[in-house]
């Protein structure tokens, strides 16, 4: 079961309940809503501070961590037993798990944000009217950005540091299963910034209210400006359908990687292994492979065989059972295994007779994130582009590209898959909104 907005054992069904045997809703909104009212007041200061000052303070969130690792990793440690005794999907215990090397690289995203271009004040677009009035849409903060995700602690660092620099406090709520690594962590941040000379309520956590906090954030509509919920579909499906607050959804990810006609197969198998098991619990990681007929009976013995022995199990149709090589088993794939994000080593595959027929599978199985298409043929290319609408879309490149690191937007706060405000990987400048400044030298409208 995925988790929530508390442990993973609990029901997608109670969560916009109270916990049972806890607190109610009324009671808990009360504090709830004087975090998000302290955040607000922090986030005025955000709004104003100039690019030098929240690079000075992303810089020394990012010492913060790196001196906190043996203090992080302690707390990560019981989230991790923990995890492992409520039997958490090894997915999403990769998720969870924290190492010396992983919180070097969440500290260097950080600094990786503090060079990049400051968003707040960029001119979107300009002009001068025929009246003399001199127009200019800027970039602004958002105000208040609320988070829901799961057992990810590097999100907690990524919410923080891509906030911070986009002028925007961050109310955190990370989930049961990684509620300690995220209390340290956030306490480690909140302290940088003091340190500073900034509000520590620029970064604030509701874990301690459990799932009653999360849905006090989703109804507090007027304080939060925008809710982002990040993991499980059936995570991101309550915020979407129980909050209050403006949400922008992020998707998961049922990611396709299409082998055409025209495929260098050599190429095929480096991108299909990379973006299958390169890592497997993230939402760019491919679910399913789609091979062109004519390149079947070449490649499929060998992917499928690579893929098993990664330790991959397969699902696939009729074709492509009677392609396995011997010793490789193919399971029968139904609707499940083509709908499903797995977030494992587990894959779904199927012959395809052309382009038109893998175009259509996609179509009715993708979850718009991001799909893959492997050929030497400019026109195929084209058409997978042209035809499919998901937010991203690679041509022979890995699915596990789509990123705001790895586009060269710093860290990313989430994948969105809908089509309002942001689509794809969300960075900074995902986390502002546009204002209209007019300059005027005495003009009323006649």
């Amino acid at each position: 079961m995925t988790e929530l907005l508390s442990a993973p054992s609990e029901s997608t069904a109670a969560v916009a309940a109270p916990d049972t045997g806890g607190e109610p809703v009324e009671a808990i909104r009360p504090q709830v809503l004087a975090i998000a009212r302290a955040a607000k007041v922090a986030s005025r200061v955000l709004a104003t501070l100039p690019r030098a000052r929240k690079d000075a303070a992303l810089n020394a969130m990012a010492d913060a961590l790196v001196a906190a690792t043996e203090e992080i990793l302690a707390a990560n440690a019981v989230d991790l037993e923990r995890g492992r005794s409520a039997d958490m999907a090894a997915g999403l215990l990769d998720r969870l798990a924290l190492d010396p090397g992983r919180i070097a690289a969440i500290a260097a995203a950080l600094r990786d944000l503090a060079a990049l271009p400051d968003p707040v004040g960029e001119v979107v677009r300009g002009s001068t009217l025929p009246n003399g009035l001199r127009l200019r849409q800027l970039r602004v903060p958002m105000g208040v950005v609320g988070m829901i995700y799961e057992a990810r602690p590097n999100v907690t660092v990524d919410a923080a540091g891509l906030a911070l620099k986009s002028g925007n406090a961050v109310i955190l709520r990370g989930g049961s299963a990684a509620a300690r690594s995220n209390e340290v962590i956030v306490g480690v941040l909140s302290r940088a910034l003091e340190a500073q000379g900034l509000p520590g309520d620029a970064v604030q956590s509701i874990d301690r209210f459990g799932r009653t906090g999360g849905v006090a954030l989703m109804q507090a509509r007027g304080v939060v400006d925008v809710l982002v919920p990040r993991g499980g579909a059936d995570l991101i499906q309550t915020v979407v359908r129980e909050s209050s607050v403006p949400v922008i959804e992020t998707g998961v990810g049922n990611c396709h990687v299409y082998v055409d006609a025209a495929a260098d197969l050599d190429m095929a198998l480096a991108i299909v292994m990379n973006s299958k098991t390169q890592r497997v619990g993230v939402c760019n990681a491919a679910e399913t492979l789609l091979v062109h007929a004519q390149a079947a009976e070449t490649f499929l013995p060998v992917v499928l065989r690579s893929l098993a022995e990664a330790g991959v199990v397969l699902h696939g149709d009729s074709q492509t059972a009677d392609l396995a090589p011997h010793g490789v088993t193919i399971r029968p794939a139904t609707d499940e295994d083509w709908a499903k994000e797995y977030l494992a080593l587990e894959m779904a595959v199927r012959v395809v007779p052309d382009l038109d027929a893998a175009i259509e599978h996609i179509r009715t199985w993708s979850s718009g994130h991001t799909e893959a298409i492997v050929t030497s043929d400019l026109t195929a290319a084209d058409r997978f582009v042209a035809e499919l609408d998901s937010a991203a879309i690679m041509v022979n490149a890995s699915t596990r590209f789509t990123d705001g690191g790895q586009f060269g937007l710093g860290a990313e706060i989430g994948i969105s898959t809908q089509k309002l405000h942001a689509r794809g990987p969300m960075g900074l400048a995902e986390l502002t909104t546009t204002t209209w400044v007019v300059y005027g030298n005495g003009q009323v409208r006649a």
